[in-house]
């Protein structure tokens, strides 16, 4: 794998992770604001810019790669969403939560070590 594909999936990973937290912040912002307001809207677009771009570089990445090499990848954003979402939203990660991204982890690993 070149550098330029490592970077263009770190790039998609990236960009759905920071979209999933920037529409939870978004949400929770419209649960007290409502939907019409400013920073709501902002916040929404945002996270949808964010979500494209994830959604298009992984189209492309899968014109390039095997389904089953990129979706370990895909893997870690479960990983990193909890992680960010207890440091950046601070929510609380319960032991079941932290056993299950452990696991999940160790899946990941297997996978690509095939």
């Amino acid at each position: 794998m070149s550098i330029l594909a490592f970077f263009f999936i770190v790039v998609s990973l990236l960009s759905f992770v920071l979209a999933q937290l920037i529409l939870k912040r978004a949400m929770e912002f419209s649960a007290t604001n409502g939907l019409r307001n400013s920073r709501f809207v902002s916040l929404a677009a945002t996270g949808i810019a964010l979500m494209t771009v994830s959604f298009f570089l992984t189209l492309g990445l899968l014109q390039r790669f095997d389904l089953s090499y990129l979706y370990p990848f895909q893997g870690l954003s479960v990983i990193f969403i909890t992680l960010l979402a207890a440091m950046v939203l601070k929510e609380k990660l319960s032991a079941r939560l932290t056993l299950g991204a452990l696991l999940i982890t160790a899946g990941i690993v297997l996978v690509s070590m095939s």
